[in-house]
């Protein structure tokens, strides 16, 4: 679901100055923050935070599910991506002409699937006849159920009141829910999200799962989609990063609604939610109506963290994908997670390297030697352990070979050669410039907030990285380089022009 963003300058001019004032000012520029943000818990463990923004009568809303296909298990992959679309279907009260009757029907499509995969799983001992009639009942059932649904309620109860900004959207860490509203709307949307968790209806969930199938195969129909996820499954052995946040087709095929249902109920107690409230708001109106709209919700435990850790690769992993395509190759690194102490170097080396048309990559692939029409590198800002991928796109008459072995030697550059003190000093800027300007509306600012709260333990911690960008070294960018890009770390994927296609 897409719509117009508003952006506005506002939240950039809080921070803007960091990017020139010394470190030492960053613990002043926090306390004035503070005393603008106020957090509070609920008693079902629900977070909330709220940060006063009076300059424009408009607030910006950010729910945080710290799940997503990072907690999937074998069986049940793209579960976390199925909420995304879940999440505006309504409630027992909204979407809907008659629940009661509405749940029957689908208590009713429940069996019918249930019955329809136990007579799939038996094979050639299948019973063509049964299976068609059962067929016939699903779908019939989807059809009376279609009786009682009122489409896209929840959706038009916000966009008639001024919404902007109403997504949603899915990654392997979690799964986020945004909206902007005009500030006189705070109780309206306090109301309605609070009803979407307290009373979650999974309408036309298996209707929804056949949209999803269908970007599944939208996704096999594109050779980069492919690649990525076959690059992804040799990079990792163990992690679940290796799955793909879509999921598998045979399991979207068999997701039951009761398997969601019983996902929703471990993965989206409020424990595991954190919303921040961003603009023309007044903090104990928001508290107040937190606790009127939210409070209400039944607490559960906090799931567990993924214990599960990558072992250290022992060799150099290649996949390469034949297609009538144009030739890609993507040279992966086992990096650290974003709480590393080694990460503010690695996104620094990203910005050295690989960002932007000032980057080495871009000079030397691009510009200098032309054998790429396209050239960059990038850390990942991960819960986990993750990649540090590099990635380049041969331009014509040229190979996946030359622009890997031409990423090589830059590579080798950073771990051999100490980077000069101006570009060292770009680099930081362009760093923490890039991490600013995540705060250039109420939009950007909340998603910061909740970021940096769920996965680093602290809102305060978006100060943090900004002054650990800041005292990266030269020192520092040459021993992460030589710690991490080595030979036996490296995971490449590559798509080669099939014989007899022209690029």
């Amino acid at each position: 679901m897409e719509h117009a963003v508003v952006r506005r300058r506002g939240a950039a001019v809080v921070l803007l100055a960091l990017l020139a004032i010394a470190p030492a000012a960053l613990s002043q520029d926090l306390a004035e923050f503070e005393k603008r943000l106020m957090k509070f818990t609920l008693d079902n463990g629900l977070t909330f935070l709220v940060l006063e923004r009076h300059e424009a009568p408009v607030v910006s809303f950010h729910t945080y599910a710290d799940v997503g296909a990072v907690d999937e298990v074998k069986g049940i992959t793209g579960m976390a991506h199925i909420f995304e679309h879940m999440a505006f279907k309504g409630t027992q009260t909204i979407g809907t002409k008659d629940y009661q009757a509405e749940a029957a029907v689908m208590a009713r499509m429940d069996d019918l699937f249930l019955a329809l995969k136990q007579e799939k799983r038996k094979g050639d001992l299948t019973d063509p006849e049964k299976l068609k009639k059962l067929q016939e009942q699903f779908d019939q059932a989807g059809q009376e159920a279609q009786k009682y649904i009122v489409h896209d309620e929840y959706e038009e109860a916000l966009t008639q009141q001024g919404a902007r900004g109403f997504n949603a959207y899915t990654s392997e860490d979690a799964t986020q829910y945004i909206v902007g509203l005009p500030s006189n709307k705070l109780e309206l949307w306090m109301m309605l999200e609070g009803d979407r968790f307290a009373h979650p209806v999974l309408r036309e969930f298996y209707k929804e799962k056949d949209v999803i199938m269908e970007e599944r195969r939208m996704m096999e129909n594109q050779p980069t989609g492919r690649l990525y996820e076959e690059f992804q499954g040799i990079a990792y052995l163990a992690h679940p990063y290796g799955e793909g946040v879509i999921g598998h087709m045979s399991d979207l095929q068999t997701l039951t609604k009761p398997e969601a249902e019983a996902f929703f109920k471990a993965h989206y107690s409020p424990s595991n939610l954190t919303i921040a409230i961003v603009g023309d708001v007044d903090p104990a109106e928001v508290k107040r109506l937190a606790q009127k709209y939210f409070a209400g919700i039944p607490s559960g435990p906090k799931p567990e963290p993924v214990e599960t850790e990558e072992p250290a690769q022992r060799g150099e992993r290649r996949v390469t994908i034949e297609d009538a395509a144009q030739p890609v190759v993507l040279i992966g690194y086992h990096q650290p997670n974003v709480n590393h102490a080694d990460y503010p170097a690695l996104e620094v080396i990203s910005q050295i390297v690989g960002v932007g048309r000032t980057s080495r990559l871009y000079k030397d692939l691009v510009k200098d030697k032309k054998i790429a029409v396209s050239a960059n590198a990038r850390a990942d800002s991960s819960k986990y352990p993750s990649l540090f991928v590099f990635f380049a796109v041969p331009a014509k008459g040229h190979t996946n070979q030359e622009c890997e072995q031409a990423v090589h030697t830059q590579i080798e550059k950073l771990k051999t050669e100490p980077v000069a003190p101006e570009e060292l000093t770009k680099a930081k800027t362009r760093s923490r410039a890039s991490l600013i300007r995540q705060l250039d509306s109420n939009s950007g600012l909340a998603a910061e907030l909740t970021f940096y709260e769920v996965v680093t333990g602290d809102w305060r911690n978006l100060f943090q990285q900004l002054d650990k960008i800041n005292q990266v070294t030269a020192a520092d960018v040459q021993r992460v380089a030589q710690t991490y890009f080595t030979t036996k770390n490296r995971t490449v994927g590559c798509i080669e022009t099939a014989a007899g296609a022209s690029r």
